[in-house]
């Protein structure tokens, strides 16, 4: 008996795909935009400090400071009042007020 001819099936992207001009035009269509503020922090951050957080997983929540680490993008290690930990770039936490935090807080005590 006669063995057949092994056949493998085309790559897609060989002939008749889009050329190189096709794919340079679309990687330059697509922009991204770098925030530049981000290398230069927040200096109000500071380990002990309240922050809020505006991005991520535990956006909107209170957090402390826990530490804070310098380099290229500065960031933070912060805890949230729910006990949850996560690092986080220091522009990304925005500083509470001791009124913001009694009204996060609901607590209601007048100071006197």
């Amino acid at each position: 008996m006669r063995r057949r001819k092994v056949t493998y099936p085309v790559r897609p992207g060989t002939p008749g795909g889009p050329s190189a001009d096709e794919r340079a035009a679309a990687a330059a269509s697509r922009t991204v935009s770098i925030n530049l503020q981000a290398m230069t922090g927040r200096p109000e951050i500071k380990v002990g400090s309240r922050v809020r957080i505006t991005s991520g997983l535990y956006a909107g929540e209170l957090a402390v400071v826990e530490s804070v680490v310098g380099g290229v993008i500065p960031a933070a290690v912060v805890r949230t009042d729910a006990a949850r930990s996560r690092r986080a770039r220091t522009v990304d936490l925005i500083p509470v007020t001791a009124a913001e935090e009694a009204a996060a807080s609901g607590s209601g005590e007048a100071t006197t």
